[in-house]
């Protein structure tokens, strides 16, 4: 029967009496450790950072009547050109509207469905901003704002104003930053808005809109939907674009295909409207997680190259102890022991080591025009990593101790002490 107590003095006298080598191996898993833990929660919250940027303002499911060719032309209506081979060219759009037809029934429909956490409807148009003697081409996008607020985080994006304020004004425009830099505007001045009709408004400047897209602050304002519909001379039935969000987003893409041939309309998915999006997130996790790994098994390696040299140097202390009535596996559970107090002790300093790191980089100043609600580096403290951490560093110096210790057990004691 294994004496726990006694493997476990020599354990820790072996560590005591080589202390430069322990604290030498106990520092390669901190440092392995606490390296693992600053680089994957800056990286995936980096990430989480950037995801969340496109994610917040991308539906994900958006309804809205597209521009495009009639498929049918008049041609193939004859049976008499069935088998015919049709060659048609310069095929202009087909005159439509780009008004949803029966928006507010598809609302009331999407809002009573369990899957859906909310549908708000939009009318976009393109205008001109005026401004004294400057005229911007761009778009303004009428929306309840409150509900735009809810379910894409509006609010973290608006750097001046308020959603309330807009809510409260019907003459309200929330002005895209760009806009605003290039016609020297601020909040309470006003803008006139022309449309391609002719129509001219003046609207009051409630606030300011960042969404840290360059080519979307210098077009896009927003403004209250009966605002916009009163602008166009449109109806309050008037609606160009319903935007979806799911409280599952993975089903975006079937319910999508099904409002499509429900009601008629182009449904476009948030994997289809961000594919390019979605794949270099995919490589930056991919990286982090990489370079993460290695660093833990370089850490390992390190440890093993140290126990195998602890092991050399205490070649006729194995001898002694396997003279003296020890067994081949008392010795390697002797050499095991010190492999996994090292793996413990380091393990627990590298995640503090991580965790010091991760708040001294959460802390420090990140100041961008491109993101204005972000005040420090982004950070992610997941307890999944901390746990990953430890228990890679149990697992690699389990298997960095065996390797050597096994050795040590198959040591000849009498080959040791003739000193052959």
């Amino acid at each position: 029967m294994i004496n726990w107590k006694v493997i476990l003095n020599i354990a820790k006298t072996h560590l005591l009496t080589k202390m430069k080598s322990t604290v030498t191996a106990a520092l390669g898993v901190t440092f392995g450790i606490g390296a693992y833990i600053t680089l994957v929660s800056f990286m995936t919250g980096l990430n989480t950072m950037l995801d969340s940027l496109i994610l917040n303002q991308t539906p994900h499911i958006h309804l809205y009547n597209e521009i495009a060719p009639t498929k049918d032309q008049p041609i193939s209506l004859y049976e008499e050109f069935e088998n015919s081979v049709h060659i048609i060219s310069s095929i202009k759009p087909k005159q439509g509207q780009k008004k949803i037809h029966n928006a507010l029934p598809i609302l009331n429909y999407l809002k009573n469905k369990d899957v859906v956490k909310g549908a708000t409807p939009q009318v976009r148009a393109q205008i001109f901003y005026l401004s004294g003697s400057i005229e911007l081409g761009g778009s303004i996008v009428g929306v309840d704002i409150m509900e735009e607020t809810r379910l894409s985080n509006m609010r973290d994006y608006i750097v001046q104003g308020s959603p309330e304020a807009l809510k409260n004004m019907d003459n309200g425009i929330l002005l895209g930053a760009g806009l605003a830099d290039k016609m020297s505007l601020s909040v309470g001045d006003r803008v006139q808005v022309s449309t391609v009709a002719g129509a001219l408004v003046p609207l009051k400047i409630v606030g300011f809109y960042q969404s840290g897209i360059a080519d979307v602050d210098n077009v896009q304002s927003f403004c209250k939907l009966k605002t916009v519909q009163r602008i166009l001379g449109e109806s309050q039935n008037y609606i160009t674009d319903i935007n979806i969000k799911l409280y599952d987003i993975e089903q975006s893409p079937q319910l999508a295909e099904f409002l499509e041939k429900q009601f008629n309309v182009t449904a476009t998915d948030i994997n289809e409207a961000n594919a390019q999006f979605e794949t270099g997130s995919n490589i930056r996790n991919l990286i982090t997680y990489a370079v993460s790994i290695t660093l833990l098994i370089v850490a390992g390696f390190g440890i093993y190259n140290i126990l195998n040299m602890l092991i050399y140097e205490k070649m006729k202390d194995i001898a002694i102890l396997k003279a003296t009535g020890f067994s081949g596996t008392d010795v390697q559970f002797i050499f095991m022991s010190q492999a996994m107090i090292i793996g413990i002790i380091g393990g627990i300093l590298g995640l503090v080591l991580g965790f010091v790191l991760s708040v001294i980089i959460d802390g420090l100043p990140f100041e961008t025009e491109a993101l204005p609600t972000i005040d420090t580096y982004p950070v992610n403290f997941s307890l999944t990593y901390y746990i990953i951490g430890i228990v890679f560093a149990l697992i690699s110096t389990c298997i960095a101790g065996w390797l050597p210790s096994n050795k040590a057990k198959h040591i000849d004691p009498v080959k040791i002490i003739r000193g052959t």
